[in-house]
């Protein structure tokens, strides 16, 4: 059996986009014909799982077919939050081992360093990581001068995922690396100074740590409106239009080619979208 491969998204911030990508990756990749599993370990939250859970009941209501991941059964969300590291480092194992079946599994950690989230981590062949266009959230990757802005040092989830690649380079042999993307969500529409500032040290830190820089999802009303439905920009056609479609959908469908394209992933299965006249 081929290993599947383990894509982690994460980062230890809360409001960067993660389940937001991680829906929108695992949609992607739905569409490229992959058979995909999905862990969530965002247990309080389980953003993504309720995605899915959306996608399984409107498609059945409207008796249209769309791609499914499969999703290991974790158990109760609220109820393994509340257990101790050992049940929840079990469970995910356990969810871990059934998901092996898949070409991908794509795994959504909490905002947050947790024993799930450093698991999750250990396991990855691929980190993504969003940020938002902004310093504040920079500041989770290095940390800068405050009054020249020159980059100090990396901070403490770039230490992180150094432990990571660390752990997999004794495990696996220094041929097992983790690919490492950060990815800048909610960019705003108009170039500001403060994001060429940003740039340059994102630069200068990606050489330092080792992560690529890879393109986001802009902060648009056409991701969250979707949502309800456990739809993406990937699934919108003739027959799957919940919404009016209209050029900002295009625009954000090729959002997402950009994206899967700087993963790896060959984005010719999302087909081009016209929006209504």
């Amino acid at each position: 059996m081929t290993k599947p491969q383990v894509t982690v998204v994460g980062n230890e911030k809360g409001g960067a986009g993660k389940s937001t990508l991680a829906i929108h990756i695992a949609c992607g990749l739905l569409h490229a014909g992959r058979r995909v599993a999905i862990i969530d370990l965002d247990l309080r939250q389980r953003s993504m799982s309720h995605f899915f859970a959306h996608r399984a009941a409107w498609t059945a209501a409207n008796g249209v077919v769309l791609p499914m991941p499969v999703e290991p059964d974790l158990g109760d969300g609220k109820a393994l939050a509340k257990a101790d590291e050992v049940e929840q480092l079990a469970r995910f194992e356990a969810a871990f081992a059934q998901a092996i079946g898949a070409e991908v599994i794509l795994i959504d950690t909490p905002g947050g360093d947790t024993a799930l989230s450093r698991a999750a981590h250990a396991r990855a062949d691929q980190i993504v990581t969003p940020m938002n266009d902004s310093f504040v959230d920079f500041d989770m990757l290095g940390t800068v001068d405050p009054v020249t802005l020159d980059l100090l040092k990396p901070s403490t989830y770039s230490e992180a995922v150094w432990e990571a690649r660390k752990h997999r380079a004794i495990t696996e042999g220094r041929h097992a690396a983790i690919d490492w993307i950060v990815v800048v969500n909610r960019m705003a529409v108009a170039e500001a100074r403060n994001r060429r500032r940003l740039e340059e040290r994102m630069a200068k830190l990606s050489k330092r740590v080792g992560f690529r820089v890879g393109p986001g999802l802009r902060d648009r009303v056409i991701y969250r409106e979707l949502f309800p439905f456990g739809l993406t920009v990937a699934d919108l056609s003739s027959e799957v239009r919940p919404v009016a479609v209209s050029l900002a959908h295009v625009a954000a469908r090729q959002e997402m080619r950009n994206l899967m394209q700087a993963l790896g992933l060959d984005a010719a299965s999302l087909p081009a979208l016209e929006a209504a006249a």
